[in-house]
């Protein structure tokens, strides 16, 4: 699998645990998602706003790839955020409409990106302004990774305030290559 492959796997996946994620997240009253519950963004509802803030701030930095990709488009004339920590969302429902927003866009953008785009440098600054220059396929993984680290955190606030979200394994989206040994 090269790595294109991947990250339109990793797209996939990511759309199918932030729906896993908001839908367990629903079933818990709005205080309980805003509850400060001691993780590094407080709460689910501050942790999920992390994702999302962050997931823009990359989306933005792509958006100057020399690929110019129509799917972030908007993103080169919009600011990017610069405070992680940021609230752009206070309830579960408007925050889940801008999640659905972008994962759609990252759908859009992945299907965008060709292989050849991978091997280029990709120049940005970071919140606090310092510069870096990285392969563009290796600043996807980083960004995949990203969610699936902060969505395992929002994964066991749920779970402590009582709710399942069910199978988080990659595992469920791989296709099986042959049918199973023991016939299965």
């Amino acid at each position: 699998m090269n790595l294109l492959a991947h990250a339109r796997l990793m797209a996939d996946y990511n759309r199918w645990m932030n729906q896993r994620v908001y839908a367990a997240a629903a079933r818990l009253p709005a205080e309980a998602v805003a509850q400060d519950r001691g993780a590094f963004f407080g709460s689910i509802l501050g942790t999920l706003n992390h994702l999302l803030t962050a997931d823009r701030i990359w989306l933005r930095r792509f958006a100057e790839h020399p690929a110019r990709y129509a799917a972030l488009e908007s993103l080169r004339a919009q600011p990017a955020p610069t405070d992680l920590r940021a609230i752009a969302h206070d309830t579960l429902p408007a925050l889940r409409a801008a999640r659905e927003e972008l994962d759609a866009r990252i759908e859009d953008w992945i299907g965008e990106t060709a292989e050849a785009d991978l091997d280029q440098a990709l120049v940005y600054a970071n919140t606090r302004g310092v510069v870096s220059r990285r392969r563009f396929g290796l600043l996807l993984l980083h960004f995949f990774n990203h969610q699936t680290h902060h969505r395992g955190q929002v994964t066991t606030l749920l779970t402590q305030a009582g709710e399942d979200v069910g199978g988080t394994d990659l595992l469920e989206l791989i296709p099986t290559l042959m049918a199973d040994v023991d016939g299965d």
